[in-house]
């Protein structure tokens, strides 16, 4: 009987939320040391694209389609704020996706003000992945938050494809678990695949590098899951940092310029350990 619910729910999934995932997972990835904030002001982030679990090749980020935030049902554009910079893991060689050393990243500020929640949507240029012969446009979102006051973390942002918390995504402990509800123009994804990275190493603000990784590539390739029949999903965090959810072609649009388009919804969650003893503080 299982096989069988598991073999009608494929049937009834769109050949791009049933293929296989590529060995490599890709991950537009907004970062900033901090996502509890105390004080005002702008916080900094640094916006790049690459493989942040495996630690693996870059890829070059084309200046975001747009950029904005929102904050207590207020949306804010932050394009103005958008400036381009280096990002370059130290790699030697390319592992087939992406790109040895630097490539185009970008900077961004976050102005923070009020107490409560600060959503950060991203909607990036399509990149070409040319050992797939396809482009990849991953709109994406990150969810900060000021004097713990929670306004708006479980409020569509108004991107194309995004992934709905069900969870505060900012305070998850370690060991729980993190769920949500793939969508895109509004209505839910059934059967979407998900492929699931933590951070293993944070970009630095102020130079082109990286700190030390705590991590490195998973065995058996990436972590991927399965959306149930209306779109939502859980998974849990074993460990503190940064994860990643990127729910792999689920936009309507599935051509540019004349090849494939794979529209992702990636969302980033914070995990913090209980002990005391957390990561990427």
């Amino acid at each position: 009987m299982f096989k069988t619910a598991i073999a009608a729910l494929a049937l009834s999934l769109p050949l791009s939320a049933a293929a296989v995932a590529p060995a490599a997972a890709h991950f537009l990835l907004p970062y900033a040391p901090q996502v509890l904030l105390e004080d005002r002001g702008d916080l900094p982030l640094k916006l790049v694209f690459w493989h942040p679990h495996s630690v693996g090749p870059a890829m070059q980020m084309a200046r975001p389609e747009s950029i904005w935030m929102v904050h207590r049902e207020t949306r804010v554009d932050l394009s103005a704020s958008l400036s381009e910079t280096v990002f370059d893991p130290g790699l030697e060689e390319s592992a087939g996706h992406g790109e040895s050393g630097p490539v185009a990243a970008w900077s961004a500020a976050l102005p923070v003000k009020r107490a409560g929640d600060y959503v950060l949507a991203i909607a990036p240029a399509p990149y070409f992945e040319a050992s797939e012969d396809k482009y990849i446009q991953q709109f994406t979102k990150v969810i900060f938050n000021r004097r713990g006051l929670p306004t708006d973390w479980s409020a569509p942002a108004g991107l194309t494809a995004e992934i709905m918390p069900l969870i505060k995504p900012y305070n998850i402990p370690a060991g729980g678990s993190f769920s949500g509800c793939v969508v895109a123009d509004g209505a839910p994804v059934p059967g979407a695949e998900i492929e699931v990275e933590r951070m293993s190493a944070a970009p630095e603000l102020d130079a082109p590098g990286i700190a030390q990784p705590d991590g490195g590539a998973m065995p058996g390739g990436a972590i991927t899951l399965l959306a149930g029949p209306d779109g939502c999903f859980s998974f849990a965090l074993p460990r503190a940092g940064w994860w990643g959810f990127a729910a792999l072609g689920v936009g309507g649009v599935t051509e540019h310029e004349g090849k494939e388009l794979s529209q992702d919804a990636v969302m980033w969650v914070r995990a913090w350990a209980m002990d005391g003893d957390d990561a990427h503080r």
